[in-house]
């Protein structure tokens, strides 16, 4: 155990150093663009730019405003999308004949782009923050569906089998032997749709709305502001690392089951 601890410490201390070293070099190559460039700010501003409006924003809160906005729809869509992607997912998983049935219309559904339906939303949906949720739901709905039901196929036949021989009830085999098989799955999936969330949030934002980090980047460029847009920008960066840190969290609690000490 202590082995084990004594390792994730160094690889996490490990990434730091990493990500520290690479946030500087790519902080020096940024000025030095701009410098033997020669770029205006409206094209390309220097990182100290970045900075000095960072703060103007964080001081008189705006950021905080919208980036509070944009969390709260991340979330609601990151909650709607799953939770009917679980659902839907368990359903086909299940059911061969319904898999048959629906997966034509959910692959027709996502072809689509969601920049193409965004407009038809502003027509059926008067509430901005409920259309900009819908369509991050949307956006990661199917990497969402195909990984649960995927998850949820790969249980071996000959465990099934043994449940099935013990009397095992159809709850006991859910919750004892398919959840976990489809965890790994499961969270790849979760993984991939935190990142859609974001995007899908920022697009439902540039249409109709006049809050959130995807409002402010449509400001800042009507303005010509290109400081601001990098401050929304790198927020969402953020945003996005943050949530994927924390499912990566939850996996490494979750999945401890698969890991042995040495």
């Amino acid at each position: 155990m202590k082995t084990r601890q004594s390792r994730l410490n160094w690889f996490l201390i490990g990434r730091i150093l990493l990500a520290v070293l690479t946030i500087t070099l790519f902080l020096l190559a940024w000025e030095g663009l701009v410098r033997w460039q020669g770029y205006p700010t409206f094209i390309l501003p220097k990182p100290a730019d970045v900075w000095a409006k960072l703060l103007i924003v964080l001081a008189d809160g705006s950021l905080w405003h919208h980036a509070a906005v944009t969390v709260a729809e991340i979330l609601g869509g990151l909650a709607l999308g799953l939770s009917v992607a679980l659902v839907l997912g368990y359903l086909l998983a299940k059911s061969p004949t319904l898999d048959r049935l629906l997966s034509p219309y959910i692959v027709a559904l996502q072809s689509f782009p969601v920049i193409a339906l965004a407009p038809l939303l502003v027509i059926w949906i008067s509430d901005g923050e409920t259309r900009t949720v819908l369509v991050a739901a949307l956006t990661l709905f199917f990497p969402a569906l195909v990984n649960t039901v995927v998850g949820l196929r790969s249980v071996e036949p000959e465990l099934l089998a043994l449940m099935r021989s013990l009397q095992a009830t159809n709850w006991q085999i859910f919750t004892i032997l398919e959840i976990p098989s489809a965890l790994p799955m499961l969270f790849g999936g979760l993984k991939v749709g935190v990142t859609l969330a974001v995007i899908g949030a920022v697009i439902g934002e540039f249409v109709g709305t006049n809050r959130g980090l995807g409002f402010l980047i449509n400001l800042s460029r009507g303005l010509l502001d290109t400081p601001l847009l990098f401050v929304a920008l790198f927020t969402l960066i953020l945003i996005a690392l943050g949530l994927y840190g924390l499912v990566s969290l939850l996996e490494y609690h979750f999945l401890a089951w698969k890991r042995t000490d040495p």
